[in-house]
């Protein structure tokens, strides 16, 4: 064997090594953090942690169950806002647009999504909360659904045009309109790849709580309706996790384990659901 193909035989093994060590670190840290997240919240979790509200300063015990009913409605309200907008933006750009109006698009999500969170924050409160004169949950909502709407529309867009065109040209070539190929063919031959933008838009907000400061502030009770202050974990965690109580300091490692849980289950049951959709005949 020549030197140099002895040289390319040993790159070639030494970057094959170096990627599965890279792997195996990048699984290792995330498990690491996750056992140390179970082990500091797991002992705190309990059946009040989901039903009860916090206790009073100096008591212990209580929970953030109107923290957890928060976040469901501010998480909703977000998806409500910015998964539609992000998911027809996408489908604009890969099947629709021309170079220079994609181009803006793109350029403009691309900045939308390098903004600090902090920074969409001060924007809703002055779009949304200073005109109204008070918090609400509709102004968090709308913070959230500004930050999903970028990740969803660029994501979704990579999965779409992802799609090989000859599938596009086959139903095309059988009569079916653009829209009836997009909607019948190509979405959902890019389902999985659109739930994984999607949920990815998801998580990147659900833990977000400089924006929440701003707009929906927090509530130590319970917030009926849409239009006043509403608790949500990452800002009861972040409360928490900076108070002088011990008890304190563990419904914040229980509710950041929590909302782990909680997504975990969102994540398989939306995949399962897809999955099932998507998986009966469309013709």
């Amino acid at each position: 064997m020549s030197p140099r193909l002895r040289w390319r035989k040993f790159v070639s093994g030494f970057m094959l090594t170096m990627t599965g060590v890279c792997a195996l670190l990048a699984v290792s840290v995330l498990f690491f953090i996750l056992g140390y997240l179970v082990y500091h919240g797991g002992t705190s979790i309990s059946w009040n942690f989901f039903t009860k509200l916090p206790a009073p300063v100096g008591e212990s015990g209580g929970g953030m169950a109107n923290a957890i009913l928060g976040s469901a409605k501010l998480l909703l309200l977000a998806s409500l806002a910015g998964v539609p907008i992000g998911f027809f933006g996408a489908i604009y750009l890969a099947e629709f647009s021309g170079g220079t109006t994609a181009f803006v698009v793109r350029y403009a999500a691309d900045l939308l999504n390098g903004v600090p969170s902090i920074v969409i924050g001060i924007f809703s409160y002055s779009l949304v909360v200073l005109p109204f004169k008070h918090f609400s949950t509709l102004a968090g909502g709308f913070a959230l659904g500004l930050m999903m709407i970028p990740i969803t529309l660029r994501s979704t867009e990579e999965f779409l045009r992802a799609v090989p065109r000859a599938l596009r040209e086959a139903a095309m070539a059988l009569g079916a309109s653009k829209w009836k190929t997009i909607a019948t063919v190509i979405v959902p031959a890019a389902y999985r790849g659109i739930l994984t933008a999607i949920l990815l838009a998801f998580a990147r907000v659900a833990g977000e709580t400089a924006p929440l400061l701003f707009t929906a502030f927090g509530n130590r009770f319970w917030s009926p309706g849409w239009n006043q202050p509403t608790a949500s974990l990452p800002v009861m965690i972040f409360t928490y996790a900076f108070a002088l109580s011990d008890d304190w300091h563990g419904l914040a490692w229980a509710g950041g384990c929590g909302w782990l849980g909680l997504f975990l289950v969102i994540t398989i049951v939306a995949r399962a659901f897809l999955a099932w959709v998507f998986g009966v005949s469309r013709f």
